[in-house]
């Protein structure tokens, strides 16, 4: 039944877990899981549709329970969530479009960058800061370039969010995790919409690890409501230079 034989399918279901529950917090659960399905045997387009249906599930876990908690509203949200299913959607279908090794090679110091700037930058706490763009601005701007950015390559795409919620639309760190996974959800909507038509996707395997994902994001998420900032923060930055350290890798290794 299983595309890979059963004592892969456990290990996998072992990373989902880990990767919705880092994903949950701070993003970067691509991190873990993608380089787990490669290892498994999947094909680059295989880990990539199958990471984008086990992923939403995770995420959309993790939106539920901010939501919950009160930290986003979602019907205020709706219209930037269509936005970034949008142009998720459209990023997958561009993704032939975009040289990956040029993202490869700059995307690394982006994400050096914003792991610094979460390091670095003093007074970054769950208080609300001053707005710098208006939610309409930050919905046609931000949203659908980051969202097309998850469609076409995907890791960072969660750090990439909470750094425009922080430094553009002034949000806390938790407001701005709460957020951040609303959009991931959709641009993984978006961009999965496409990959079911790929024939690529692993769908055994993707649900298994789905379960593990939606496990993982409920815990993640109530641990990030309790400590807040204190969690978020050094893990975003661990996240981000990680994903650096894995595309420089890649580079260096191809």
């Amino acid at each position: 039944m299983f595309e890979v034989l059963p004592h892969i399918v456990v290990l996998l279901v072992v990373a989902a877990f880990v990767a919705g529950f880092v994903d949950s917090i701070a993003g970067g659960g691509g991190l873990i899981s993608v380089p787990a399905l490669l290892l498994a045997g999947a094909s680059p387009i295989e880990a990539l549709a199958t990471n984008k249906l086990q992923g939403t599930f995770g995420a959309a876990t993790a939106t539920v329970a901010y939501a919950r908690a009160g930290h986003v509203r979602l019907r205020d949200q709706a219209g930037m969530a269509a936005v970034s299913a949008l142009f998720g959607g459209i990023g997958a279908l561009a993704a032939h479009l975009i040289p990956v090794e040029v993202l490869r090679v700059v995307m690394p110091v982006v994400l050096v960058a914003v792991a610094a700037f979460f390091a670095l930058k003093p007074g970054l706490s769950d208080a609300d800061k001053v707005e710098r763009i208006k939610p309409a601005v930050f919905a046609v701007t931000a949203v659908p370039l980051i969202a097309a950015y998850d469609g076409f390559f995907g890791p960072g795409t969660g750090s990439f969010f909470m750094l425009g919620f922080v430094m553009l639309a002034g949000y806390g760190v938790l407001k701005a995790t709460a957020h951040t996974k609303l959009l991931n959800f959709s641009s993984n909507i978006g961009s999965l919409a496409v990959f079911v038509f790929s024939g690529a996707t692993w769908w055994f395997v993707g649900f298994a690890m789905a379960f593990a994902q939606i496990a993982g994001a409920a815990i993640g998420s109530r641990l990030a409501m309790r400590a807040g900032a204190r969690l978020i923060k050094p893990l975003l930055v661990v996240t981000s230079t990680g994903m650096a350290l894995r595309l420089l890798w890649q580079v260096w290794a191809g």
